[in-house]
């Protein structure tokens, strides 16, 4: 090895060396606060997933749980998924379902004591190829976009989750697209009587109407074409059911928008104001709204930072600003904590998991952020639940 390249090594590795250093450093330093929460990521391990987890603290810092990553019963891909959703909890906190994309299977794991994530029973078969995203509705229901291997397994599949953890299959729910929709992201509404899938492929968004036994009812006009390209990320607002927001992913550097649709009583899906709104930046992927309904935050994938808007009534949308993430580019999914407090990113690319404190449409990277995440696999989705 030449000297220059000697240096070059050394200084990569020093460089390494401080960055863990100073990680462990802020993980040290909150040892000492409460633990309000925690946060998991699906690790998209290859030949044997993993779920990686956090405590996450009252001053926002996280501290990896001892034994994370824990296993997550399928496999994973090894690559990355593009997509959202790709690891959910369930509203009352006591479970995780994860995508095993490399095993065409969901896992359920049940959230026991110390936020500790165990393997409810076994795996079962997503209903299609390559499951990217899943969505959990309050009442139990499952739905799971799989986005197919190019020779077919594309769609979204329909599940009951049971009080005991068990993943069941709806007979006859599988709606089919072809694999050229390159599905991103599939996502109820707050009352579970509505949900959305987005063909990233394809530049549409799906819409349907849940019925009473859990099938589901394309929307007239469904798929819709979008106002630009790569539906990507979506998501209904938790305050207005009927305003839901999609991310356009690959409209060009610096040309990047998010669209605000009014979502009908049969699902059909009308612009909202000036739709779609643009952000300046590259490749805004992942949606993320406030549970007051009042602030959208979106990552850019190509930027390495995230966008800030503030929501009005009416569903239109107006440009906050944008925050840098520290060491960040590659960066994927975000989710709020429960109480709104801070924001957690997956920085997938460069394996670190990145805080921001939220200030209404503000956010302000952490001093303890980023945390490193487990070496290998392509770490895909995030979610954060209470203690």
């Amino acid at each position: 090895m030449s000297k220059r390249r000697w240096l070059a090594a050394g200084g990569s590795l020093l460089a390494a060396t401080i960055g863990v250093l100073g990680a462990t450093a802020g993980a040290s330093a909150s040892t000492g606060a409460r633990v309000v929460g925690y946060t998991y990521i699906d690790g998209n391990t290859a030949t044997a997933n993993t779920i990686d987890a956090f405590a996450r603290h009252a001053d926002g810092s996280v501290t990896p749980l001892p034994g994370s990553p824990f296993a997550a019963g399928g496999a994973g891909l090894g690559t990355g998924l593009a997509s959202q959703g790709a690891i959910q909890a369930t509203p009352d906190g006591r479970y995780l379902l994860t995508v095993d994309a490399g095993s065409n299977q969901i896992s359920v794991l049940r959230i026991t004591k110390g936020g500790v994530p165990v393997l409810a029973g076994h795996p079962v078969g997503s209903g299609g190829v390559k499951p990217v995203s899943v969505a959990v509705s309050r009442s139990g229901l499952v739905y799971v976009a799989n986005q197919g291997n190019g020779a077919g397994g594309s769609g979204y599949s329909g599940f009951r989750l049971h009080l005991d953890g068990r993943l069941a299959a709806i007979p006859g729910s599988t709606v089919s697209v072809p694999d050229a929709a390159g599905l991103g992201d599939v996502f109820f509404n707050a009352t579970g009587n509505h949900l959305v899938g987005t063909r990233t492929g394809t530049s549409q968004i799906d819409s349907f109407v849940v019925l009473p036994g859990g099938h589901l009812a394309a929307a007239p006009g469904s798929p819709f074409t979008g106002q630009g390209l790569g539906q990507l990320g979506a998501e209904f607002s938790p305050a207005r059911p009927g305003q839901l927001f999609v991310s356009n992913a690959h409209n060009g550097t610096g040309l990047g928008t998010v669209s605000a649709y009014r979502d009908g009583f049969l699902g059909r899906l009308s612009p909202i104001g000036a739709s779609p709104y643009a952000d300046g930046q590259t490749a805004p992927c992942w949606v993320e709204i406030s549970r007051d309904g009042r602030y959208l935050f979106t990552v850019n994938t190509g930027s390495g930072n995230i966008s800030s808007y503030a929501i009005r009534t009416n569903g239109s949308l107006a440009l906050i600003g944008s925050a840098p993430i520290r060491s960040g580019g590659g960066d994927i999914d975000a989710r709020l904590s429960p109480d709104g407090r801070t924001l957690s990113v997956d920085g997938s690319a460069n394996h670190i998991l990145s805080v921001f404190a939220v200030h209404g449409g503000t956010l302000t990277e952490l001093p303890s952020s980023p945390t490193p995440l487990p070496p290998g696999g392509a770490p895909a989705g995030i979610v954060n639940t209470r203690a």
